[in-house]
């Protein structure tokens, strides 16, 4: 696919909802009891991966184009699925799925495709396994598919996490629900906490204390209305190209601005951008977010709000290449067991287009400004790549073509006809 070209962007953007809190809202609302309904749902395919997959064990969720509405079976209403559930390209869904599953009483395989079938599933296995439950991945080995013998009777766990990982500590908390007594799960670093938040929100109680969570179990849930607010994820992609392409100015609204979340705009400001944000609801954590052009300047990026910007760091990486002196990344190796190795995926790719960028063991060194010129590049079939490099491909004058550009529907179908709506038909 030929990739967009412009001389600057302008306009107003809402962009797609927040993929994580899609994810969560379909998870609690199968659990609860009662009625749940879910507005501004991502309808991409990693949530509809989470959507299908609880149609298949027994709940019946319904879509009609603008409310997903679900009857909730409680955590003691789930069926068993007929067959192995494919949970696609999803890691969300495989990892969280693993501690709904661990606390039921019959067995299920979760696989997905090539690509989730390579990402290590220890991680989440281990901590359930020494909960009670069993679970053990293709030929004994720790990847998908993955085969999880569930028990009505799970024990609580006291667990202090390796890798600061959302996907880990939410499986964990799903299973801590469901077993009897207080869990106590230490993180390494404090991650994205939607699933405390809604855990709350649906009327369950956990009580959170820096790094440490309790969970007393087991608990039950009541149906709620959830209205999810624009990813930041998703709007990362046009912070930075505001910010790095001339004479632009864009504004973003609905925005989710949840703190644990929000660590792409810190490194914003940190590197000179001029943002600002507006509108601010913080009952629902959203605002309107405004970049300008800007001269930005290069950062040292570590330690503990690696968490709060982990999906984003291969636009980060991009932002970097056109800031002044060097930016470097480090504590960053779960950039490895994403969709693809995220830290060489992102340094192989950015520099078939000029970029001066070398990868670590945890992360990445890169010196600016450097102009970028043309090439050819691949996704990886990597949603987060794909869309990193077509922002690179705004500041070439030459072509840049991208292979597998069909992974950007994973969380953002519409990526590539918002964007040239900022260009107002300035395209080159």
């Amino acid at each position: 696919m030929k990739l967009l070209k412009a001389n600057q962007l302008r306009g107003t953007l809402t962009v797609p909802a927040d993929k994580s809190i899609s994810h969560r809202s379909i998870m609690f609302g199968a659990l609860a009891e009662g009625t749940t309904t879910v507005r501004n749902f991502l309808r991409g395919e990693d949530c509809l991966s989470t959507l299908h997959a609880f149609q298949e064990l027994g709940v019946p969720i319904q879509d009609d184009g603008e409310t997903i509405t679900i009857t909730g079976q409680g955590f003691g209403g789930l069926k068993a699925a007929e067959g192995p559930i494919d949970v696609g390209n999803s890691g969300t869904t495989i990892r969280l799925m693993m501690g709904i599953l661990a606390g039921q009483p019959f067995t299920t395989t979760l696989l997905g495709d090539d690509s989730l079938n390579q990402r290590p599933m220890n991680r989440v296995m281990l901590p359930l396994n020494q909960m009670g439950a069993r679970l053990n991945g293709s030929n004994e080995s720790e990847f998908p598919p993955i085969t999880i013998q569930g028990t009505r009777a799970l024990s609580p766990i006291d667990y202090s996490m390796p890798v600061a990982s959302a996907q880990v500590k939410s499986a964990l908390i799903f299973a801590a629900l469901q077993a009897e007594g207080t869990s106590r799960i230490v993180e390494k670093e404090p991650s994205r906490n939607h699933t405390e938040e809604m855990i709350r929100q649906f009327g369950g109680e956990i009580m959170v204390k820096g790094k440490e969570i309790q969970v007393t179990g087991p608990q039950s849930f009541i149906g709620q209305e959830v209205i999810v607010p624009g990813d930041i994820s998703s709007a990362a992609f046009f912070l930075t190209a505001g910010a790095v392409l001339p004479n632009s100015e864009i504004t973003l609204e609905n925005v989710g601005i949840n703190p644990t979340r929000t660590g792409i705009l810190d490194v914003l400001e940190q590197m000179g951008a001029q943002i600002s944000l507006t509108a601010i609801d913080q009952n629902n954590q959203s605002a309107t977010i405004t970049i300008r052009s800007s001269v930005l300047k290069g950062i040292e990026i570590q330690g503990a709000i690696i968490p709060r910007l982990i999906d984003e760091l291969p636009i980060i990486a991009l932002l970097a290449t056109q800031a002044v002196g060097q930016t470097v990344i480090r504590d960053a190796e779960e950039l490895k067991v994403k969709e693809t190795n995220r830290i060489d995926a992102t340094a192989e790719e950015l520099t078939k287009l000029g970029a001066d960028i070398t990868p670590t063991e945890d992360g990445l060194i890169i010196h600016g400004p450097t102009p970028l010129h043309g090439g050819n590049v691949s996704s990886r079939g990597d949603h987060r790549i794909g869309m990193m490099l077509q922002v690179a491909a705004l500041l070439t004058q030459e072509d840049v073509e991208l292979e597998q550009a069909e992974a950007v529907a994973v969380s953002y179908p519409h990526f590539f006809e918002d964007l040239r709506q900022l260009t107002g038909g300035d395209v080159e």
